[in-house]
């Protein structure tokens, strides 16, 4: 049997195995408190509606039900022996007293004997996105807390995820992996066995976003052998070794056991006990989240994380820096605009923005302001006293020049329109320089103001156009290419902005995605409540990152400073090719 050896954990699988089964066998002359194992059906999901699935629940004799128990979540049932290792393992102090939950996939049964149940292992297990984090979190754990031990004992779960492991084979281990992946806050430690990380749902995906994506505080533990799955799908083998391989890069807490096995459990019990070992130990200190890629180092900053601005908002967009790196947003629905001081304070600038949505500063001071209420481009002094710079038709967002000209995104907003993009020049003269995209959105230029970028929200394109002298557009192409969540039918691309350094930041349904001068999304920052319209860089130094996130806005210190179009151009660094 192959092993190998990472953070300096060094595995004798193979005779702990023996020496446990020995010990097994003789569990009472050593006095091994010995845990109970419950079994519970579950047919009430609103999540997967119409399934029925079982599920057991191990109770360690040392369990407390005065307090929280830590909990390992297994998909597919019971497996690796896991009661009795428990029992050993917590009887020893090796890990924490931890109750098992042990479910089984869904299934629709049918509705008549001559007719097939659906079966929903793979839609759950291979499926990405939050809906089976969601199904445990809202469904399954609290059906478990209405549950009792036989001896009458409650049982309390933590919510802590750094006191939950999650685990599984094959599908149910990409399915472990996914669920802390969208909810590390509920999930720290991730056992993956054999995995399924290949083209069966958009699994193959993981090893690209995971060396892109800000980690995530993680410890993941990966099995598989050299002889596993190879198929359709994709090489079970190889794409387990990617996974590690990625993880590795972007600096996550990983260890991982290569042998010569196929697809199968045999390896994985045997090892089981050590993985769980090396999954909980230090605990119970906080697992920490790595620094990521060089290209993330090179924007965050360690140990600087989001920070709420001020909540309470119906929905918030447009936020813009004027020279003093003061930003000013919109809560559109109230058609109010907020000014953030350079001390944090948030005061009401404009009483009635008309439904202001998207707005930039200009080279006159002036904050220049889609007001979609109305149908107009206002221009708001100092004072908040607006005046009509253009008008016949409703924008979404703009950017204005240096030299006072401003372009205007107007998505066709009754989907019978097609989207428009206009020019409008220092003597509020307009015009219409491109057609065609599904939905125009946010726009920017490039911080030398010679390319003008284009968000279209309904597909994963951001499109770039080279300015011409008198505002015309040319060579326009789908030039930024965005991710997609698996959950979305597009990007839904909105704000965008550039640095100094020629970055593009584009606020997306997967987050703040961060693409270099070449069309390439080269980081992935996530939203800190999930939800992100725009954003900017604004503060004294023009180095903080703001994002209306929904009701909320955040902020977030960064290495990097804005470019703003309302300064002279600068040329940006070459993007590395």
């Amino acid at each position: 049997m192959l092993i190998t050896r990472s953070l300096g954990l060094s595995i004798f699988f193979s005779i702990f195995a023996l020496a446990f089964t020995n010990a097994q066998d003789t569990g009472k002359s050593i006095s091994i408190p010995k845990g109970e194992v419950l079994n519970f059906s579950f047919d009430n999901s609103k999540i997967f509606p119409g399934t029925s699935r079982n599920y057991s629940v191990y109770i360690p004799k040392q369990y407390d039900s005065s307090k929280p128990a830590c909990v390992y979540i297994n998909q597919d049932g019971v497996q690796y022996n896991a009661p009795a290792v428990f029992d050993k393992l917590i009887h020893e102090k090796q890990m924490p007293v931890t109750i098992g939950v042990f479910v089984t996939p869904g299934k629709v049964k049918a509705t008549n004997p001559n007719s097939l149940d659906r079966f929903n292992r793979s839609f759950e297990y291979d499926g990405l996105g939050d809906n089976y984090a969601r199904f445990l979190l809202e469904e399954l754990l609290p059906n478990v807390e209405k549950q009792k031990a036989t001896d009458g004992r409650a049982i309390i779960l933590s919510k802590d995820g750094n006191d939950r492991c999650i685990a599984g084979s094959s599908s149910g281990a990409i399915c472990a992996f996914t669920a802390a992946w969208e909810r590390p806050d509920a999930f720290s430690r991730v056992f993956s066995a054999i995995g399924t990380y290949v083209g069966l749902r958009g699994g193959d995906i993981y090893p690209t976003l995971i060396r892109k994506m800000e980690p995530k505080a993680l410890r993941v533990f990966l099995e598989d052998g050299s002889n596993d799955n190879n198929s359709f799908g994709g090489d079970w083998w190889m794409a387990n070794q990617t996974m590690q391989r990625a993880l590795t890069f972007a600096g996550y807490e990983v260890n991982h056991a290569w042998g010569d096995g196929g697809h199968n459990g045999k390896h994985a019990t045997e090892l089981f006990p050590d993985a769980m070992k090396w999954l909980w130990k230090d605990y119970p200190a906080k697992i920490k989240s790595g620094l990521g890629s060089s290209q993330l180092k090179e924007i965050l900053i360690p140990g600087e994380e989001w920070k709420l601005v001020k909540d309470g908002f119906k929905s918030t967009e447009g936020p813009a820096a004027n020279k003093k790196g003061e930003v000013f947003f919109n809560d559109v629905p109230n058609g109010k605009t907020y000014k953030i001081s350079l001390d944090g304070k948030v005061t009401l600038f404009i009483e009635d923005s008309k439904r202001g949505d998207g707005q930039n500063f200009g080279p006159d001071g002036k904050l220049y302001a889609v007001a979609g209420g109305t149908e107009q481009i206002l221009a708001y002094n100092e004072t908040g006293k607006s005046t009509v710079f253009a008008d016949g038709f409703r924008g979404n967002d703009l950017v204005v020049r240096h030299d006072g000209g401003v372009y205007v995104t107007n998505p066709g907003w009754d989907g019978k329109e097609p989207s428009k993009i206009w020019f409008i020049n220092p003597k509020g003269e307009k015009k219409v320089v491109d057609t065609g995209l599904k939905f125009s959105n946010g726009i920017t230029l490039s911080p030398d103001q010679t390319l003008l970028y284009v968000a279209d929200s309904r597909s994963h394109w951001v499109y770039s156009y080279q300015v011409q002298t008198d505002g015309s557009l040319a060579y326009k192409q789908k030039y930024y290419h965005i991710h997609v969540p698996d959950t979305a039918d597009d990007s839904g691309a909105d704000g965008l902005k550039v640095d100094r350094d020629g970055r593009l930041y584009v606020a997306t349904k997967m987050g703040i995605q961060i693409c270099d001068q070449a069309g390439r999304v080269i980081c992935i920052i996530p939203s800190p409540n999930g939800k992100v319209s725009n954003l900017c860089l604004g503060g004294e130094n023009f180095d903080t990152l703001f994002a209306t996130c929904g009701n909320s806005v955040f902020q977030r210190k960064l290495k990097v400073k804005g470019a703003y179009n309302y300064l002279p151009p600068v040329k940006p660094t070459a993007p590395r090719l």
